[in-house]
């Protein structure tokens, strides 16, 4: 099934993707393995082309990579066409006994990537983020790791995640205009306070916004989101849809560059979300909608 498409840098992908995270971790144990195939197929089926990742997406400590593997498995076993698939994963956040960490250095990001390729069972990442801040370094010295990674064509795209203005000016400038696509940050009905600013921003240059948990979370902010927003539940009962299907098709509504990445453990959840793609919401709608981040 085909959807609606948006840039990604030189990527084109589906106009949702599919976070993967919750078939690995979040509530309760990972989804069993037949279960997260069927979900990724079922994503894939739906005409979603972006798959999001990372190497902490894991049960536990020792088991990094396992959320890859499972995207790795799911691509293999899919029956479609493989290369109109962008795979997206992240670096920069380090697990151990002793908990985790942040390491923005060339040398940690440039092993946390070579692990990731082993786990995807790929020569190069079409998207590589670096996953989080590492506050001991600069932010321009993380950027150059990953540029030169870029260079060797590890990497196809460079994108930054959880990342400030600052941030994003700073990867521009070492990047160069257009080297940076995409940020990956929270933004829902619940979470724009900060992000709102940096998804203005990205529009003004260019540059692929992607929020996470962008229905609240999978700590039950997702599942309650027309319980918590009346006005998510009436239009969603005007037009016989979910919640959930409004609250992704009034993101795209906010510009061009945005891709939200709702997660999902089960086939059922991201057939339902795939579905905002192509809903219409009106001008009054969608009036009444941005009133929530007013």
């Amino acid at each position: 099934m085909s959807a609606p498409t948006r840039r990604l840098g030189s990527l084109t992908v589906s106009a949702l993707g599919l976070g993967a995270m919750p078939l690995s971790m979040g509530r309760g144990e990972p989804a069993p393995h037949e279960r997260a195939m069927a979900t990724v197929h079922a994503a894939l089926d739906a005409g979603i082309t972006l798959l999001d990742t990372a190497d902490i997406y894991a049960p536990s400590w020792d088991t990094m990579g396992h959320n890859e593997q499972i995207v790795a498995e799911a691509l293999r076993s899919w029956d479609g066409d493989r290369s109109q698939v962008a795979v997206a994963t992240k670096g920069g956040i380090t697990r151990s006994a002793e908990g985790g960490g942040r390491d923005g250095s060339a040398a940690y990001l440039r092993s946390a990537l070579e692990a990731s390729l082993a786990a995807l069972d790929t020569d190069a990442v079409d998207l590589y983020y670096w996953h989080r801040p590492d506050r001991s370094i600069r932010y321009a010295a993380g950027v150059e790791a990953l540029a030169v990674l870029q260079q060797e064509g590890l990497i196809r795209e460079i994108g930054i995640s959880n990342a400030n203005v600052e941030e994003i000016d700073v990867a521009r400038d070492v990047l160069g205009e257009g080297g940076l696509a995409a940020v990956q940050n929270e933004f829902s009905p619940t979470f724009f306070h900060t992000s709102r600013h940096e998804l203005e921003h990205c529009a003004e240059h260019g540059i692929a916004f992607v929020p996470w948990s962008p229905l609240g979370g999978t700590g039950g902010g997702a599942a309650a989101v027309g319980e918590r927003f009346p006005q998510i539940q009436r239009i969603a009962e005007a037009h016989a849809v979910s919640p959930q299907q409004v609250v992704l098709a009034w993101e795209l509504a906010l510009g061009e560059h945005v891709i939200p990445i709702p997660g999902a453990s089960r086939p059922e959840s991201i057939t339902d979300s795939a579905q905002a793609m192509a809903l219409e919401l009106s001008d009054v709608d969608l009036t009444e909608l941005n009133q929530i981040i007013a």
